[in-house]
């Protein structure tokens, strides 16, 4: 009994390590942590990978992470944008760096980057 009851709490304490270190994993705030990014590029832009790119109808189709500015969880959206030229700069499958803003109901892309 007196063998029993250390390895019983070993084993509740190995067993309950992958939840704290999920937990912890979440806690951490992962925009300081250099993945995506590109160098001078503002700390409100979001990141996000091109879907799409519809230069006649000025819009970007994108899959992105978190806009924090709009409250907007990622997904996968169509943006229109604010100057048609932005699109020159990206391609299908270019990873990039862009603000968003609401304007005139609709959100649009007023800022967009390749990431390095």
């Amino acid at each position: 009994m007196k063998i029993f009851k250390p390895l019983l709490l070993a084993m509740a304490f190995a067993a309950s390590m992958p939840f704290a270190i999920s937990a912890h994993a979440q806690a951490m705030d992962h925009s300081k942590m250099g993945g995506m990014s590109t160098p001078g590029a503002p700390a409100s832009m979001s990141e996000g990978e091109v879907r799409k790119v519809d230069k006649e109808a000025k819009k970007i189709t994108l899959k992105h992470g978190d806009i924090k500015n709009l409250d907007m969880p990622g997904m996968t959206m169509v943006f229109q944008v604010k100057d048609a030229a932005l699109l020159d700069k990206v391609k299908a499958g270019d990873k990039v760096m862009f603000t968003a803003e609401k304007a005139d109901g609709a959100i649009v892309v007023t800022d967009l980057v390749p990431a390095r």
